[in-house]
């Protein structure tokens, strides 16, 4: 059984930086591409960030491109996502997940699952 755990989100300023990571557990960590995903209040869950299996892509919404980073550790089976610059509307939910095929060199965000319970992140001025 696949499980995803995400930690590191809190209450932060504008301006402020969080790193979040997620943990995976009952999946081949390393032949799968990871994602991060969002969801707002009252807004549908939008893709973030994702980096295929062997860190040779890395892909990410233009809201956040120059400001996220993702980045992976196949040894420890954890994904992180530095997140700097915060602004009031990065503040959502944010969820894990893990690409549906593996060994995949092209991630389609559209094609992930296994998601993780998502942590909190909060931005305020």
């Amino acid at each position: 059984q696949v499980q995803l755990v995400e930690s590191g989100g809190g209450s932060v300023q504008v301006g402020d930086s969080l790193r979040l990571s997620c943990t995976a557990s009952g999946l081949t960590f390393s032949v799968y591409g990871m994602g991060w995903f969002r969801q707002a209040p009252g807004k549908e869950r939008e893709f973030v960030a994702a980096i295929t299996w062997n860190s040779g892509r890395q892909y990410y919404a233009d809201s956040v491109k120059g400001r996220f980073t993702i980045s992976r550790d196949n040894a420890k089976n954890t994904v992180y996502l530095q997140m700097n610059s915060l602004k009031r509307e990065d503040t959502a939910v944010y969820y894990c997940a893990a690409h549906k095929t593996p060994v995949s060199g092209a991630l389609d965000s559209r094609n992930f699952g296994s998601w993780g319970q998502g942590t909190q992140v909060t931005v305020s001025s």
